[in-house]
């Protein structure tokens, strides 16, 4: 596994415990129950998947896997808009978060654009 696989799953793991954090405050404080666990389920099935991937580095199906996960990384960040937008997280966390998830798109990107160069 190269280096942007391990900072991938350095910064997807990172993610997911402010997700968790995310969700804690809005079901404690905000009493918000249905976004925040879809937000959570997104972002978990994202750092569980990209841990998984460091054995298949190889493998026909890395390619299309880090395609799912760019989808499951583009869906927290729809859910992120969505509760800012509806007033449950403020301005300061959702740009914190947003450039994050933002920051982990771009990496998941660029590993399948090097992916899809080194197999050609």
């Amino acid at each position: 596994m190269n280096g942007k696989e391990n900072v991938i799953k350095d910064k997807t793991f990172k993610f997911a415990v402010r997700i968790i954090r995310l969700y804690q405050y809005l079901c404690n404080e905000r009493k918000e129950y249905v976004l925040s666990r879809q937000i959570l389920k997104a972002e978990l099935q994202l750092a569980q998947m990209l841990k998984k991937r460091a054995e298949e580095y190889q493998s026909r199906i890395f390619l299309i896997r880090f395609q799912f996960h760019t989808k499951e990384a583009k869906e927290t960040h729809y859910w992120l808009r969505l509760l800012h937008e509806t007033d449950y997280i403020d301005r300061s966390s959702f740009s914190s978060m947003i450039n994050d998830c933002e920051e982990i798109c771009k990496i998941l990107f660029s590993i399948i654009k090097t992916t899809r160069i080194n197999k050609i």
